[in-house]
């Protein structure tokens, strides 16, 4: 990867701390790899699970000091806080309900905070983390992993350039398929919290990847939503969450936009898709993928842009790491999340400003996140009545 920094501290990995991510997390697993892709960190400490037992277990399978594992968040806060090798930034990879509480804890005693998205399972949540992080001078870093891959990053430097003239109509869709049976009700530990509103908020497959799909789509084009409407449904019987969702967006400024996010679409693994129609042309971006991006100029043939290959631009090849033709794709984009945190974290340290080129989901993305989840929830319960998205975020 090709980012550079002036900082002096560039050298020294930085030392990070996990909340979640215990045995048999998924995500947990795929943060500690990301973190480390480009040497930037050391985990060193964290609270892994919700007992002490599984913890230090945990802590034991991570090669973390005894003594570094904590029984819960707010002990970890604590002690690290005090301690002068003690950690800089903080992973915070627990079910959603549990990322405002434990941001809460880190941010106050000024420790950068990581967190995967959704940013929190409620709007008050969300708002009140945003004061949070405001207050406490320190960074906030949401881990919209997707918005790391050298491809979006080159229609997002397109779109900002003009290439495709005033944007009309945006298109994002991501279905899957591995909730189409009641998967919570047979074992499976993330299709359990997934579908619990008490753990992941009102949103079931809106809140756990049409986020994914709506902040796609904002950070490739710019937009803003002006308002949307609508229609959730949970297909399989007794589910309490939504696994099926068709959304409209109207954008500030006049574009168009439709949302297709689904936990029941068999033959969809991970579809995550992206379409953008301007006045003078069109991309497209699929993740299965995701080094190819296409660009149909008007009027004129369709062209391919592939990562490291010709046609790509300065800011793909910021964010790629190998020769175009090898694979790249979901570590990668973690890692880029990541690597972009630590450029963010060593400028504050050194009193420097962040680089414009680094490009880290922040607090604001998150709060409209949980504001689109919240609105979509309303819009649906209202027989996918049109609502106005600044009353949710706050504007």
């Amino acid at each position: 990867m090709t980012i550079k920094s002036s900082s002096t501290t560039t050298h020294r990995r930085i030392r990070l701390g996990m909340v979640g991510g215990g045995r048999d997390a998924f995500i947990g697993g795929v943060h500690r790899i990301a973190s480390r892709i480009d040497d930037r960190y050391e985990l060193v400490a964290g609270a892994f699970s919700s007992t002490p037992e599984k913890s230090k277990a945990s802590a034991a399978d991570l090669g973390v000091a005894p003594d570094r594992a904590y029984g819960d968040f707010v002990e970890m806060a604590k002690r690290e806080a005090r301690l002068k090798n003690g950690i800089e930034a903080v992973a915070i990879v627990t079910p959603n309900h549990m990322h405002y509480p434990a941001a809460r804890e880190f941010l106050k005693r000024g420790i950068h905070v990581i967190c995967d998205k959704p940013l929190t399972s409620t709007l008050a949540d969300a708002k009140k983390l945003a004061k949070a992080v405001e207050a406490s001078g320190s960074l906030f870093v949401l881990t919209h992993n997707y918005s790391g891959y050298p491809m979006i990053r080159q229609a997002r430097e397109m779109v900002t350039k003009g290439d495709l003239g005033d944007i009309r109509i945006v298109q994002m869709e991501y279905p899957q398929d591995w909730l189409a049976s009641a998967e919570e009700e047979h074992g499976n530990k993330q299709a359990e919290w997934r579908t619990d509103p008490k753990r992941s908020g009102l949103g079931g497959a809106i809140g756990d990847i049409g986020t994914h799909a709506f902040h796609l789509g904002n950070f490739v084009t710019g937009l803003e939503t002006d308002s949307l409407n609508a229609d959730l449904d949970s297909f399989v019987s007794g589910r309490q969450l939504d696994d099926n969702c068709h959304v409209l967006l109207r954008y500030k400024g006049g574009a168009k936009g439709m949302l297709w996010a689904s936990q029941v679409a068999p033959g969809h693994e991970n579809g995550l898709m992206l379409r953008i129609y301007g006045t003078k042309g069109a991309l497209e971006w699929v993740q299965k993928d995701p080094n190819y991006l296409w660009h149909s100029p008007l009027g004129e043939p369709r062209r391919l842009i592939t990562r490291g290959g010709a046609g790509a631009g300065s800011a793909a090849a910021r964010v790629t790491r190998i020769p175009g033709g090898h694979p790249e794709g979901y570590l990668e984009g973690f890692a880029t999340i990541y690597t972009e945190a630590a450029e963010a974290i060593r400028a504050h340290q050194a009193g420097e400003p962040i680089p414009d080129t680094v490009l880290c989901p922040n607090i604001n993305d998150g709060l409209a996140g949980v504001a689109f989840v919240t609105a979509c929830v309303d819009s649906s319960k209202r027989g996918g009545s049109w609502v106005t998205f600044d009353r949710y975020i706050g504007r």
